[in-house]
């Protein structure tokens, strides 16, 4: 049996009792039952993970995986490859989107390089772990080998075990890489057997006739290889990207260490969608960032059965919209430990004693 499939197994799911506790707790506080509506099940979720009395959220570690995907060379970006290796520069330089939302939410940004078709020098924030120049034409042949699909998951997981060493409270995850929505689309079309044209969107912001383009490159390359998208490894190596795979790889990981991992758009969604189609139960592990306005991720989350933390129109990557969910995890916990109960507070502890505002 693949060694990815027995990780993935081995998977278990969060602790109930802790969610229970942490409710008992949230409704005890000096507040209206309920009245934090759905952020006191995330932090509930939260508890359960770390199982413990006082959840912590200080340490916070941001992944963005960079890769190229020889899929691009079928026209289905506006921009070609070489913007791939700008943007991983501007990371490392700290003037992009995410490095201002990084520094807002005080976290640490790793940019991991797992297949860039480029080189670069050695920089604190950044992980050279290339397993390839880019991909391959995935609407000519495997995106890449079942060695390279190994290795990219490998890469991810590694750098989850060194989040946990280094005691890491929460991941976020995020990617860099032209065509990579090309990848993604591809990778949830064929993992939740519908039509691209309903998984397919507009990306860096083709028009129609390029969103036609795109999503005739991605019906082409599902119908060449249409024999090997049985389970999702075979569907990452055929139709995936290295970034994808790691992405995948990492998630496994997240919930194997127990460590929660907030999610970003779409092509962090794909991963996903391949981690939880290997073993549903790490979705007791994520947490949805935001919902993006690529049109697939809506069919993700509607598959994990759950709700983004925000809902904003982004569609950047990079793990913005993973990095300001933070934001709100961290008030989530802030209020576990710090608003008081009833019996705190000295408060007579029926909720009767407090007026209802409604």
């Amino acid at each position: 049996m693949n060694q990815w499939i027995i990780r993935s197994q081995e998977i278990q799911p969060i602790n109930k009792e802790w969610i229970q506790k942490a409710h008992r707790r949230l409704d005890s506080q000096t507040r209206p039952q309920g009245s934090l509506g759905y952020l006191e099940d995330v932090i509930a979720k939260f508890v359960s993970i770390q199982q413990k009395d006082r959840p912590q959220l200080e340490k916070k570690r941001i992944l963005v995986f960079a890769s190229d995907h020889g899929i691009e060379k079928e026209g289905v970006s506006l921009y070609p490859r070489e913007v791939t290796k700008a943007m991983v520069m501007n990371f490392l330089n700290g003037g992009a989107t995410i490095n201002a939302l990084a520094r807002q939410i005080k976290a640490d940004v790793t940019v991991i390089d797992v297949g860039v078709d480029a080189d670069f020098t050695e920089h604190d924030s950044f992980i050279q772990a290339k397993v390839g120049r880019g991909t391959r034409n995935f609407k000519l042949e495997p995106a890449m080998t079942v060695e390279e699909l190994n290795k990219a998951l490998e890469i991810g997981w590694r750098m989850v075990e060194e989040a946990k060493e280094d005691k890491v409270d929460i991941l976020a995850l995020g990617e860099m890489g032209i065509g990579n929505t090309t990848a993604a689309s591809a990778v949830i079309a064929a993992c939740l057997k519908v039509q691209p044209t309903l998984v397919t969107g507009r990306g860096t912001g083709l028009n129609q006739e390029g969103l036609q383009h795109k999503i005739h490159v991605i019906e082409e390359s599902i119908a060449k290889h249409t024999t090997h998208l049985d389970q999702p490894l075979n569907i990452l190596q055929h139709v995936g990207g290295y970034e994808i795979a790691a992405m995948t790889g990492a998630i496994l990981a997240c919930a194997h260490y127990s460590l929660p991992v907030v999610l970003d758009g779409v092509v962090v969604a794909a991963a996903a969608l391949c981690a939880f189609q290997l073993n549903p139960v790490i979705s007791d592990y994520i947490f949805i960032g935001h919902e993006s306005e690529e049109r697939a991720h809506r069919f993700v989350l509607e598959k994990f059965g759950q709700e983004p933390l925000l809902r904003l129109s982004m569609r950047l990557g990079e793990a913005s919209g993973a990095a300001l969910a933070i934001s709100i995890l961290e008030a989530g916990v802030r209020i576990y430990n710090e608003v008081a109960t009833f019996e705190e507070a000295q408060v007579a502890n029926k909720k009767e004693s407090v007026p209802n505002p409604q």
